[in-house]
């Protein structure tokens, strides 16, 4: 019999309390009077809840996590949407660009062409389009038809617009540069690699 002025253990197993914490933070450690097989002195002291402003403080570490994976994985969902509308509108920019290739290929022309060389576009009064070498510089005052645009024909027999060849050089330039270095690997470290780099 405990005395007056011993407070008498209360249990905390099945407690309202322990089932408002073990609600808000996920579940508490399972309690066991022998742990490793050893009794335990006091079952009471190791495995009462102890302050209450320490379960709160558990309940919030434990919702602070959630928020936390919740904003993580909506920023790493948020630059793989960005990638993919990247690589749609790529798709899109491709499918244009290949489908303006094959209908200035169908244009009328009674020259071979030659890739590296640049190509006029011209329309006749009866509709037709053809190209020509001759531009509409070189016709000056007296070019008989309308001018639609000029093309220079790529290796790759894809057609690059006048106003966008400069820039389109640059870059097969640069990646004719880099394409004519050596490719040098890195030096070995691995044991089990070594020999491959010599």
């Amino acid at each position: 019999m405990a005395s007056a002025g011993t407070p008498t253990p209360a249990p905390t197993e099945g407690a309202p309390e322990n089932q408002r914490v073990q609600s808000a933070t996920g579940a508490l450690v399972e309690l066991s009077p022998t742990p490793g097989g050893l009794a335990l002195v006091s079952p009471y002291h190791t495995h009462r809840a102890g302050d209450p402003l320490d379960l709160v403080a558990l309940a919030q570490q434990v919702q602070k996590a959630d928020e936390f994976i919740r904003a993580n994985a909506t920023n790493k969902l948020t630059v793989i949407a960005e990638q993919i509308q990247h690589l749609q509108e790529q798709a899109r920019k491709i499918l244009e660009d290949a489908h303006r290739d094959a209908d200035l290929h169908h244009i009328a022309c009674n020259i071979v062409k030659k890739p590296g060389n640049i190509y006029y576009l011209y329309r006749r009064e009866s509709g037709q389009q053809y190209f020509s070498i001759i531009s509409p510089k070189e016709w000056g005052t007296s070019c008989p038809h309308d001018f639609l645009g000029a093309y220079k024909l790529q290796h790759d027999l894809s057609w690059t617009p006048f106003e966008d060849i400069e820039k389109q050089d640059a870059k097969i330039g640069m990646m004719d540069n880099l394409l004519g270095q050596p490719m040098a690997l890195p030096p070995c470290t691995d044991p089990s690699l070594q020999g491959l780099t010599h």
